[in-house]
């Protein structure tokens, strides 16, 4: 072991304790993404020309919520953990056992804004290029407490910004939530709202969300630690590497439709 390598201390996963009740720094992160996501949506609400009341934000904030939490488990147990809920069904609904898949969440949100937009007569595009910007302060907030969790290591390096978890072992490892961090915390926040100010045709921003996350995704994968009882697949490609391709190919087209076919995507800019 090398003395130069940080040790991680093992932060206390409890944020906040007020007599029973114990905030979790991972729970204190997604609250924190949501109240972001309000504040900036009702922001743009507020700005001439846009056809979003506060109504309208709190009701769709709500249903992505919901979204995110059950995509969320549903996808971690059956894209993660399958054998697991082959063996016991009621492990899918034992939350506290921890396990939230973003990829799972996506669908999920995806799902809820479709729904949200049929009951309010939106295009889904318009929906989404709303919702897609809102998203990339809660993704980074969540790789924070990650991080502060000491889980989802990186892999096992000898760079000299490596970290020790003792949890996996005492070799330096790659600091992969912190990567996780900036590219889908603050490098996509800037990309997604550079392009929300340019004023693209619809289907632009959510495209580019698709296409630039399943990219960030993926390059971190190759020095995250896989998923211990999945492995790599072919020795190459991880689950998170193989759920972000289509994410990057789909975004891609979407982008290239988005200018190409507008019709596909109804009328109008971002609104």
């Amino acid at each position: 072991m090398s003395e130069s390598h940080w040790v991680f201390p093992g932060f206390d996963p409890v944020a906040i304790q007020i007599g029973p009740l114990a905030v979790h720094w991972y729970g204190l992160m997604y609250l924190l993404g949501f109240v972001f996501a309000w504040l900036m949506a009702n922001r743009r609400a507020a700005q001439p020309g846009s056809n979003w009341t506060r109504d309208q934000v709190s009701d769709v904030l709500f249903y992505g919520f919901l979204g995110v939490i059950v995509g969320g488990r549903l996808g971690y147990v059956f894209f993660y953990q399958f054998d697991a809920f082959a063996d016991d069904p009621l492990y899918l609904i034992k939350i506290w056992t921890g396990g939230m898949s973003f990829h799972g969440g996506l669908i999920g949100v995806i799902t809820a804004l479709w729904l949200y937009a049929r009951k309010q007569g939106k295009t889904f595009f318009a929906v989404a290029d709303f919702i897609a910007p809102l998203i990339p302060f809660g993704l980074g907030a969540g790789r924070i407490g990650n991080f502060i969790n000491g889980e989802l290591w990186g892999r096992v390096t000898e760079v000299p910004w490596g970290i020790i978890f003792p949890a996996a072992g005492m070799l330096p490892r790659h600091p992969s939530q912190l990567y996780q961090f900036a590219l889908e915390g603050v490098v996509l926040l800037i990309i997604l709202n550079l392009a929300w100010r340019v004023r693209p045709p619809r289907g632009v921003v959510s495209g580019l969300f698709l296409m630039c996350y399943g990219l960030f995704r993926f390059l971190v994968e190759f020095v995250r630690e896989p998923d211990v009882q999945l492995g790599l697949y072919l020795d190459l490609f991880s689950m998170g590497q193989l759920l972000s391709m289509p994410m990057m190919l789909a975004g891609a087209l979407m982008i290239w439709a988005a200018f190409r076919r507008p019709q596909w995507f109804g009328k109008g800019e971002v609104a």
